[in-house]
């Protein structure tokens, strides 16, 4: 494989990162995921915004524009001979070398890589089955949770999941609201409510999730964002998770609580107008 590794594009085994690395060291370092369809990705100034963020909140001076990381991937699709340009990208920065150890400071010289994998649309999982989680969501390390290298949580949740692609853990927060999924945001439906975690739960703002909050509520539909217990998801008459490379994906089912799954109307309609956005 072809990476991107500060300015260079190299074979992987080629690469290497300094042990001196504070996003090794210390794991101060932010990321992206995000799809792209035909070559072309989508809603990428949603992402690229939400990365200059975190980067800045870590004292990380680094900017990546649009044109530039457009640049970026067709290479790499390029590099990599990836035809159809159907593919999984990585963006990370990692907070890059230094001599001062565990200090306050700024990052002049972050570590840029960047990375794709070939995807096959017809391989992604139509319909999951959720999972509640018994490790709960802990809280961010700051005001708001970043897409950081601090991915202990998850990965505990990883663990007591296990690898099946036809679930999804759902994590509560430790007063027993929902949260999120491993690697999504939760969505469900009541009636012609739909409801939602706040950010205060210590979720990831998601950029698929800002999709869908943002386009029903420009419908006038009644989007609720708040702290809400497991029983509302589960009585729900629908109920989904985002993910920027996975879309928008129903539940057929939440432990003993079943729904439409791929049947569900809303889900339908938000796929819809998830489409015709990214054709558009």
């Amino acid at each position: 494989m072809i990476i991107y590794l500060n300015g260079q594009f190299i074979e992987e085994k080629e690469a290497s990162l300094s042990p001196f690395d504070h996003g090794f060291l210390y794991g101060i370092g932010v990321f992206e995921t995000f799809r792209l369809y035909e070559g072309r990705p989508f809603l990428i100034e949603w992402h690229l915004e939400r990365l200059e963020r975190a980067a800045k909140d870590l004292q990380i001076k680094h900017r990546i524009t649009k044109e530039e990381l457009t640049d970026m991937v067709d290479n790499l699709l390029r590099l990599n001979h990836i035809e159809d340009g159907n593919a999984r990208v990585r963006l990370n920065i990692s907070a890059g070398v230094s001599t001062k150890g565990f200090t306050a400071q700024t990052y002049e010289n972050p570590t840029v890589l960047c990375f794709v994998n070939p995807l096959n649309p017809e391989n992604l999982p139509v319909q999951k089955e959720g999972k509640v989680l018994t490790i709960r969501r802990n809280t961010p390390e700051g005001q708001y949770r970043l897409k950081s290298h601090h991915y202990l949580n998850n990965m505990y949740a990883k663990q007591e999941l296990g690898n099946d692609p036809r679930y999804e853990g759902i994590f509560l927060t430790e007063d027993c609201a929902v949260a999120e999924g491993i690697i999504s945001n939760i969505f469900w439906s009541k009636g012609k409510c739909i409801y939602t975690p706040s950010l205060d739960t210590g979720i990831l703002d998601g950029v698929t999730r800002r999709f869908v909050i943002e386009k029903m509520e420009k419908l006038g539909a009644e989007v609720k964002t708040g702290r809400f217990r497991l029983e509302s998801l589960l009585t729900a008459d629908e109920a989904w998770m985002t993910n920027s490379v996975l879309e928008i994906v129903p539940f057929s089912k939440i432990e003993e609580a079943a729904f439409p799954g791929v049947s569900g109307e809303m889900t339908a309609f938000l796929q819809e107008l998830y489409t015709n956005d990214r054709l558009g």
